[in-house]
């Protein structure tokens, strides 16, 4: 049992038992980071960080806050609330983590891992393996969101290095959406049969106008 002393009071009790213990430690968890995304954000937005770490690091902080909330029960109500009461002013984690839901990188169309050395070719087969990969996940019932948010934002950072893709691309506006959905989901939950089939269907349209792109490019 862990306790904290100030001066010459008693032992203040920070938990009576493991199940105490282990809340108390993924809300210290949770508050920390909420505050680290807020950080990445700023730090981004005023050029202290590549694109390319800022989106390694900000999707996986996105994973780990999508597992957490799933740990503590939360909603997207009860994060706020958490905020809250523990004074947290944190607007662009808020918009990070619960408005939005994928890396500044993947929403406009910048990716960091589109440099580099890669071929238009290779960039153009790598789209449409995650297409195929996405919706074979789909077909053998892989509906969870953790299952599927990272195929999903894969599939989002490789369509943003085809420059032949306009940002208002159908597949990227398709998948930005699903994202945004998946986002207001626990990391545990999983797709509806109707959702599901939604998804396939988009993205099965999304693949087809892709290679449609690419047959009068």
């Amino acid at each position: 049992m862990a306790t904290s002393a100030v001066g010459n009071t008693a032992p203040i009790k920070l938990w009576n038992n493991k199940k105490e213990k282990d809340d108390t430690e993924n809300k210290a968890e949770f508050f920390a980071l909420i505050k680290t995304v807020d950080r990445l954000e700023k730090a981004f937005m005023r050029d202290h960080i590549s694109a390319k770490e800022y989106e390694s690091s900000c999707r996986n902080m996105i994973l780990q806050f999508k597992t957490l909330m799933g740990t503590l029960q939360y909603q997207e109500a009860d994060v706020l609330q958490f905020m809250k009461a523990h004074n947290m002013e944190f607007p662009a984690a808020v918009n990070r983590l619960l408005t939005s839901g994928m890396p500044a990188t993947l929403e406009f169309g910048n990716s960091g891992q589109s440099g580099g050395g890669g071929s238009a070719g290779s960039a153009v087969a790598e789209t449409v393996q995650l297409f195929i990969t996405t919706m074979d996940a789909l077909k053998i019932n892989m509906t969870a969101v953790d299952n599927l948010y990272p195929l999903l934002t894969d599939l989002m950072q490789s369509m943003n290095k085809l420059v032949f893709l306009e940002p208002e691309f159908e597949g990227k506006l398709k998948t930005k959406e699903w994202l945004t959905r998946l986002n207001k989901m626990r990391a545990s939950d999983e797709l509806s049969e109707e959702q599901s089939r939604q998804l396939l269907f988009d993205l099965d349209s999304s693949y087809n106008a892709v290679r449609l792109k690419l047959e009068h490019h």
